[in-house]
């Protein structure tokens, strides 16, 4: 009588093919994931500069009154200008000044986000687990200059090159160095986009006056 099946070789030589194919789909299908995570944080940044933009234009022009999630938990970031840092106390939240304009918080969440445990680019401790979302309210930081100089989008002496909002932590879409990072990043003429550690920090040291 004839037998019909697979021999043991024959199963050995499924599974090592399987295990090859799903060796090179995983890191695949792992970029792929992280970019559709990077594309939405992308979307939620732009989002954020319309409600700018919104906000602005009911306002004289200007960027809100407020403070970010570092300015609320370590507001000695400011220590160079106290004369700024003393009023961080009496600033509502950026996020709770912009409810108003956004459909919905969670348009303050970037899909990336995993939290951090001190702020970026300083030694100064700070528990955003297990996202920066979830612990603090918001994965973005906002360039909280531009609320103290009492500017607008149409005020920043070069919109185009300077960041407004930004991922909290360059880890969530680089390397695992601060110099790997890469983050999503909004500016001044409402442009978002992907940059890496030196282009960063280019923007931020561009003048907003």
């Amino acid at each position: 009588m004839t037998r019909n099946g697979f021999t043991l070789i024959e199963l050995l030589v499924v599974i090592a093919i399987i295990a090859v194919l799903a060796a090179i789909l995983f890191p695949v299908l792992g970029r792929a994931r992280a970019s559709a995570r990077r594309t939405q944080c992308i979307s939620n940044l732009r989002q954020l500069g319309l409600a700018l933009e919104m906000y602005a234009s009911d306002y004289r022009d200007l960027y809100p009154w407020a403070k970010d999630s570092a300015d609320t938990h370590v507001p000695e970031i400011w220590s160079p200008h106290p004369e700024w840092q003393s009023k961080l106390a009496d600033m509502p939240r950026l996020i709770d000044v912009l409810q108003s304009y956004t459909a919905s918080r969670e348009v303050f969440r970037c899909p990336s986000d995993i939290g951090y445990d001190h702020l970026e680019g300083t030694s100064i401790p700070l528990d955003a687990s297990p996202s920066a979302f979830d612990a603090l309210g918001s994965s973005y930081h906002w360039r909280t200059e531009v609320a103290f100089e009492r500017l607008g989008p149409s005020l920043l002496r070069r919109p185009v090159e300077t960041n407004v909002m930004m991922d909290g932590h360059g880890s969530w879409h680089g390397g695992d160095t601060h110099r790997e990072g890469r983050w999503n990043v909004l500016f001044g003429d409402g442009h978002v986009a992907n940059i890496n550690y030196d282009q960063l920090y280019e923007a931020w040291w561009t003048p907003v006056r």
